[in-house]
Formats: structure tokens, C-alpha cells, sequence
């Protein structure tokens, strides 16, 4: 008796793993069979912060998309803890310590401050090619889901900041990988 209601249970628990199997194969072609992929938009649109100090210079800013997000990786060479940040979107992108606005294309604006200049604070020496109000140099967006412009805005105060116009308010995520500040924007929220 107690084999039989053994031997059951594992059927059932078989039946259910084919079942749950199936539904993920489902999930993961489309019709026709073509591949899809289920990208999370779980994370957010709203204001994102780490106040970590970072003593490091920037060194340089990269991009890259996928299928799910366009990514946008801060370079903080040397960097051996947490890199400070403060991320969110702005009606109107203005260079921190002056206040001038900098026009930013995109249905709307992300504001990125990373805790780290653009020069090196002991010798003052740029480590970071950018120049108030232009696109980020290096960078070329073309082709992007999301993202529509990059302009940087200011090395003040320890900080460097930037602004990313987007298609239109989109979820994003902020993470840090050995030296560098990582921000995903979602092709879709």
C-alpha cells in the first residue's frame, strides 16, 4: 500500500514537471515557432541612490543593448568598493554648478551623477574626455531601442554627471560589476 501511494505521488510529481516544462517551452517561442525572450521590466522608474564615496576618477563611458535593455557602464577604473550614485528622471537636464540648461533629445530625460570626477583629484589631470552640453565622446547610440541622446553635463564637487534622453519613461536598474556602475533601461515597461 505504502509503495503504490509512493509510486503515485511520483507520477503525479513527474506529470507536473512535463506540465510546468511545457508551459516554460511555450513561454519561450512565439508563433511559428520563433524564439521570444520574457525580459523583467520589474524594476522601476523611480529615483535610485547609493551614497557610497568613491576617490577614483572616471575613465570612461561605454554602451551596449541587447534584446532587453540598452546599457549605459560607467568606468571607474581602480574602484575597489562601492561606487556612489544618484539616478532619476528630470523634467529638464541643467549642468550641475551653473544651472544652464543642456537640451537632451528623447521623450524623456535620465539624470546620472556618479561619484567619481572626471579628472584625477591629486593631479587634476582630465581622465574623461567630456565637454559640458555635447554627446558623450566615444559614444554612438544609433540603432538603440531606448536610448535617443547622451549629453554630459558636468564634473563638479567629486561627482560627474550626465544626461540620457530615452524614447519615454522607461523602468531602469543601477548595479555595479568590479569597477563599473551599470544602468539597464527597459526596452518596454
Amino acid at each position: 500500500m505504502r509503495r503504490l501511494a509512493t509510486m503515485a505521488a511520483a507520477c503525479v510529481l513527474a506529470g507536473a514537471g512535463v506540465a510546468a516544462t511545457a508551459g516554460v517551452a511555450g513561454a519561450a517561442t512565439g508563433p511559428a515557432g520563433k524564439a521570444t525572450t520574457a525580459c523583467s521590466t520589474a524594476w522601476g522608474s523611480g529615483n535610485k541612490s547609493a551614497t557610497d564615496a568613491n576617490i577614483k576618477p572616471l575613465k570612461n563611458i561605454k554602451t551596449s543593448h541587447s534584446t532587453c535593455y540598452d546599457r549605459m557602464v560607467f568606468d571607474v577604473s581602480g574602484a575597489t568598493g562601492k561606487v556612489g550614485y544618484h539616478v532619476g528622471y528630470v523634467d529638464a537636464f541643467h549642468q550641475d554648478g551653473s544651472g544652464d540648461r543642456i537640451p537632451v533629445k528623447g521623450g524623456a530625460i535620465l539624470q546620472i551623477f556618479v561619484s567619481a570626477p572626471s579628472h584625477d583629484p591629486a593631479t587634476g589631470k582630465q581622465t574623461y574626455a567630456g565637454t559640458a552640453g555635447k554627446a558623450l565622446p566615444g559614444v554612438n547610440i544609433t540603432g538603440y531601442k531606448t536610448f535617443k541622446d547622451t549629453k554630459f553635463g558636468a564634473s563638479f564637487e567629486g561627482q560627474t554627471q550626465v544626461g540620457l534622453g530615452v524614447r519615454t519613461k522607461l523602468p531602469f536598474r543601477v548595479h555595479q560589476s568590479g569597477d563599473q556602475l551599470i544602468v539597464d533601461v527597459a526596452h518596454k515597461g
